[in-house]
């Protein structure tokens, strides 16, 4: 079943009143996050969205915040980091866990179909080899369970393996395939390829800023990928392992981002923190549900952007795009740190 289905009002319906009780929920069990809601004052009813309070997604770096006994922690997930950042630290038990890749194949079924199809990976094996797995090879490992035939684009030696990309569109590209890559290092190696990918679907994701850098836009990506490659599904998204699980979908148009039906954003103003309407940007916060074992269901991100309209797109819901990180934030995201030790 699809996950883009609710319009603003009934999203609003359905999410402020279990986020209300996850809150809730949290503050009995976490006795930080209870902490930080009795100093600022916070309490129920919260009757919007907009009224629940948030965490700054920072302090998943320098708190543990679990709502779960340590005896049922079943993993602890990481973020990505240059060197000397400290990770944040996400407390999964088991029915967060399981609750995970369930709803991120839900909301990748809206452009992949039901079928796992053959998957082309913009990396190298080696990624996911390393038994001290990088985010980068977290992300890759994660999506394989979406595709079959998995080939990687680059070698043992990070280069382009061409004669593996020749030999899986001699036995896929005349059918629709699924293609992986963090951004950056689909402009690095994707494009140079020279390969007919018309059948193909890309789903990508982080390394904007190293693309900002070369004045590479989204809609000048998604442009040159059509012109050379053929390719024009393509599909970023915007997720963080704070709220592992949720991701924020790019409709088929490439005209922004969308919520599943269990997440929302909200656009909040750096100086009142208020929320901020349509076509002003600010700092983007966003909500699932998906956190129930940690406090992470309302975080303020580090993250400036845009909504661009309400129920006016593709899927229902509100239409954002990310615009950057907040002045001074530190550098995240997995692709990234290709090239800088970060593999």
């Amino acid at each position: 079943m699809s996950v883009f289905t609710l319009d603003s009002v009934a999203r609003e319906v359905a999410l402020a009143g279990e986020l209300a009780a996850l809150t809730e929920r949290h503050r009995r069990a976490c006795a930080p996050y209870r902490r930080i809601l009795d100093a600022i004052g916070s309490h129920p009813p919260y009757e919007r969205v907009v009224d629940l309070p948030w965490l700054p997604v920072r302090l998943f770096k320098t708190h543990e915040l679990r709502s779960v006994p340590s005896e049922q922690v079943f993993r602890v997930l990481t973020s990505s980091g240059t060197t000397g950042q400290r990770p944040s630290r996400v407390y999964l038990d088991r029915e967060a866990a399981a609750a995970q890749p369930r709803m991120l194949a839900a909301t990748l079924r809206a452009v992949l179909g039901e079928r796992r199809l053959p998957m082309l990976i913009v990396d190298g094996r080696s990624v996911v080899r390393d038994p001290t797995l990088s985010a980068r090879g977290a992300g890759v490992l994660g999506m394989m369970n979406f595709g079959r035939d998995h080939t990687f684009v680059l070698d043992e030696r990070g280069e382009v393996d061409a004669e593996a990309v020749k030999a899986f569109l001699a036995r896929h590209g005349g059918e629709p395939f699924l293609i992986f890559g963090f951004t950056f290092m689909v402009w690095l190696f994707l494009l140079g390829l020279g390969a007919d990918l018309s059948q193909g679907v890309l789903i990508h994701s982080g390394g904007w800023k190293r693309l900002a850098e070369q004045a590479v836009d989204n809609d000048g990506f998604r442009r040159r990928l059509a012109a050379e490659c053929g390719l024009t599904r393509v599909h970023n998204f915007y997720g963080m392992v704070e709220q592992i699980g949720t991701v924020f979908l790019e409709g088929p148009d490439g005209d922004g981002l969308y919520c599943p039906d269990f997440a929302d954003v909200v656009i909040r103003d750096p100086d009142t923190w208020r929320e901020l309407p349509p076509g002003v940007p600010g700092l983007i916060e966003v909500v699932s549900t998906l956190p129930t074992s940690y406090p992470g269901h309302a975080l303020l991100t580090e993250d400036l952007g845009m909504v661009h309209g309400v129920d006016d797109g593709h899927w229902p819901g509100k239409r954002f795009s990310v615009l950057g990180r907040l002045p001074r934030a530190e550098a995240r995201g997995c692709s990234d740190t290709f090239g800088q030790g970060g593999r």
